[in-house]
């Protein structure tokens, strides 16, 4: 179940902050009983940032594929990066 807390409670950083934290989700702040705001941890956001641009790249080499886009075989990929970062 989300957290959902009133404007007011803002003006209680340290709770607030803590209860990002804790739950690890976004807190859903209501202002005269409607959603106005979300907060959540700098962590919890980037996870979720990161998880958006994954979809994104995997959407576009989905349409990638779709379309018969110029594909690369996934070994000669490899013996590439093998050879560009691997110093023996």
């Amino acid at each position: 179940m989300p957290e959902i807390r009133p404007i007011k409670d803002l003006r209680n950083t340290t709770e607030i902050s803590e209860l990002c934290h804790k739950t690890k989700k976004p807190i859903f702040i209501i202002k005269n009983g409607y959603g106005d705001l979300v907060i959540m941890s700098m962590e919890i956001c980037k996870r979720k940032l990161a998880k958006v641009d994954l979809y994104k790249k995997l959407a576009e080499a989905e349409s990638q594929i779709k379309n018969e886009e110029m594909l690369l075989d996934a070994e000669s990929v490899f013996q590439h990066l093998k050879e560009k970062h691997v110093k023996e």
